[in-house]
């Protein structure tokens, strides 16, 4: 006979297992409909669960559009803590980091595509997270950290800011994908083209480390 903490932990698992699954579905919609146009009645269609089971565990739209936003900044976090600061120096840690990001932003277009719509609403919904500092700390804690060891070890200039850093880096991935088509029509170039990724991903490197290094 199962214990009362046996069925109270396949219930947490099949609870987080149902809360994955109408996030995955959610992002989608979100991703390629926005705010306005995804209704809860095709995530629940598309899910595992019932329009009601959505509201329970999220509240409401917003509450769900929210929780969307959080856990595809939270992915991106958890992803750049795979870089191990101390089994690398300064400039190839800072180097890993600036190729992750753009690995990601390309693996990853909804989460592109997100951003973006939030942008629109100018971090409406997003403004009403908590959780601030769990989204936004640890990449710059990873930053600041790089940094500081590359000043210690006399390889970096004093005076690169993290914030300006993460910009950088970002900007650059970001911009790639979610402005692919625009600037393929308008220049005639294409910049997530297999012939032109590697030159890209390379250039952004340069850029950053030639921007941290001191002269």
């Amino acid at each position: 006979m199962s214990t009362a903490s046996e069925v109270g932990g396949r219930r947490g698992a099949r609870g987080g297992e149902v809360r994955g699954n109408i996030l995955t579905v959610a992002t989608a919609e979100f991703a390629a409909k926005g705010f306005t146009g995804a209704r809860m009645d095709d995530i629940a269609l598309q899910t595992k669960t019932t329009k009601k089971m959505i509201y329970y565990y999220f509240g409401d739209k917003q509450g769900l559009y929210r929780s969307v936003l959080e856990s595809a900044i939270i992915n991106i976090r958890a992803e750049e803590q795979q870089v191990h600061v101390g089994e690398l120096g300064p400039v190839d840690a800072l180097k890993r980091v600036v190729e992750l990001t753009f690995d990601y932003h390309e693996r990853h277009p909804d989460f592109v595509r997100l951003m973006a719509s939030e942008n629109t609403h100018k971090a409406a919904y997003l403004g009403q997270s908590g959780d601030r500092s769990e989204l936004a700390g640890p990449a710059l804690d990873l930053l600041s950290s790089i940094l500081q060891r590359g000043r210690e070890s006399g390889e970096f200039r004093d005076d690169v800011d993290a914030v300006d850093l993460h910009f950088t880096i970002t900007s650059f991935s970001f911009f790639r994908i979610s402005n692919q088509y625009t600037f393929d029509w308008l220049f005639q170039f294409d910049p997530v083209a297999p012939e032109n990724r590697e030159r890209l991903r390379k250039m952004l490197t340069d850029i950053v480390i030639g921007y941290v290094v001191r002269d």
